[in-house]
């Protein structure tokens, strides 16, 4: 009876078509034409911090500067670019942020000296052109002044914390991503005005990412005439919009912490809200507690035991020319004795395949030595061997094999794992033909997924919150 396979090129082909269509669908975004002037885009955070319980009385607080103290200006490629990498309005921004909280009356400090010179010039209108006012001062209120000021600034700003990519390319056709990820600190303190006392200090950051999807086809339509095409899109986050969110959070966790503090009093209208608020608040600091810079743990976050399974696709590399790539399955078990190394042992279903020549059912065992080298991020390559067996119905032969790969940890339970592994025979009958003096190999791809046991919860594991 005849069976279909799946080609090769399939498996190859098929990527690249779907991320084509990714950047095909971007395009679909693409302004075509000059868009009428809008209100300002909020954040992600704003809805939260505008979503805070009222408080009894509002705190007047006073912002003199809060400044850009990087000092750094944006990157070029050629040249000099003295463009500053960090909006100079970040005082304008926590203003903006301090009213949203519905916390606080700002005042305006930042230019007093316009203030005062306006008031200066009341004064003497009025007192020339009505010399009746009942005193000099032509009856203006006065000021009002801040029990607390808040001093602070962007301290940071980090260029290409994280860089990636991921391209393809078959037969003139391929498709690339980029990524690049770039990170800002705000750092937020309550000074109090009577005594000069630090009440509190805040810290936050913010991630900016950059994407970028591509693709091409370049083909030789005959002999005289050449088909290409190009499509591509960039997306970059504003870096106005990922200050704006470091400085609500930053805004955020000083009302926050102050309550908790008791810094403000007792000084919410709905303190079961709050208490609520507060839980949240010190749930997010306990887990952060454990994050350092980007996306690196401070404690290794996976279990001692895991489970994992994996679609694979697998050619052999045999005697016999037109060999094809078939479906199969993995699945395994692993424990770790130490944070790098695990013991791996794992089976495996897979089809033996050469065009009209060759077909085979077989089942291989596996045991391994696996190392990761970042065991304490969420994204790690990691690179194992070991030997095996590959059973067919009538024999058994012996291989070793070398692998590696890389794993996402989404959570503390779930992580995405991509694998690439080559068999090394012991001897050259795999495909039952014996011919020159190289064993038989294999060549597997896969892709799946690995469950890591013994965890009480699969809660997400916050790093640095992008």
């Amino acid at each position: 009876m005849k069976k279909t396979y799946l080609y090769p090129r399939f498996w190859v082909v098929f990527p690249v078509f779907f991320l084509v269509f990714i950047g095909c669908n971007s395009l679909l975004n693409y302004p075509t034409h000059s868009e009428k002037s809008t209100l300002g885009e909020t954040t992600n955070f704003t809805s939260k911090i505008k979503s805070l319980p009222l408080p009894n009385e509002k705190l007047v607080v006073g912002v003199y500067k809060f400044r850009d103290q990087t000092g750094q200006y944006k990157a070029a490629d050629n040249g000099a670019n003295w463009s500053t990498a960090i909006p100079q309005g970040t005082t304008t921004i926590l203003i903006k942020a301090l009213e949203d909280s519905r916390w606080f009356r700002p005042i305006e400090r930042e230019n007093i000296g316009n203030l005062l010179n306006e008031r200066q010039i009341i004064r003497s209108t009025r007192k020339e052109y009505m010399p009746n006012q009942s005193n000099d001062s032509g009856n203006l209120p006065p000021l009002l002044y801040a029990g607390i000021i808040l001093e602070g600034g962007v301290i940071s700003y980090d260029t290409n914390v994280v860089t990636g990519g991921l391209g393809a390319r078959y037969f003139g056709i391929g498709a690339s991503t980029q990524y690049r990820q770039d990170r800002i600190t705000v750092y937020l303190r309550a000074v109090s005005t009577q005594s000069g006392e630090i009440l509190k200090t805040v810290y936050t950051s913010k991630t900016i990412l950059s994407t970028g999807v591509s693709g091409s086809f370049f083909r030789y339509v005959d002999a005289e005439r050449l088909m290409e095409a190009e499509v591509g899109i960039t997306q970059n986050e504003p870096v106005q919009l990922a200050v704006t969110e470091a400085i609500e959070k930053a805004v955020y966790g000083l009302i926050v912490e102050g309550v908790r503090d008791n810094i403000w009093g007792s000084r919410t209208q709905d303190v079961n809200k709050f208490n609520k608020v507060i839980g949240e608040y010190n749930e997010e600091q306990k887990e952060n507690d454990l994050n350092v810079l980007g996306k690196k743990l401070a404690d290794n976050q996976r279990a001692k035991v895991a489970m994992y399974g994996l679609a694979e696709g697998t050619q052999i590399r045999g005697d016999y020319v037109n060999a094809k790539m078939h479906a199969g399955a993995k699945g395994g078990i692993k424990y770790f004795f130490s944070d790098h190394f695990n013991l791996d042992g794992n089976a495996s279903y897979f089809i033996f395949q050469n065009k009209n020549i060759f077909w085979r059912e077989a089942i291989s065992t596996d045991v391994n030595i696996e190392y990761m080298l970042l065991p304490k991020s969420k994204f790690t390559p990691y690179i194992y061997g070991g030997v095996g067996s590959v059973f067919y119905r009538d024999k058994n032969f012996f291989k070793s094999q070398i692998g590696g790969g890389l794993e996402y940890l989404v959570n503390r339970t779930i992580a995405f794992r991509l694998n690439t592994q080559y068999d090394l025979g012991f001897n050259d009958d795999w495909d039952f033909k014996v011919q020159g003096t190289r064993k038989d190999q294999s060549v597997r791809v896969g892709l799946g997924m690995s469950i890591y046991l013994n965890r009480k919860t699969a809660k997400p594991l916050k790093t640095t919150k992008p």
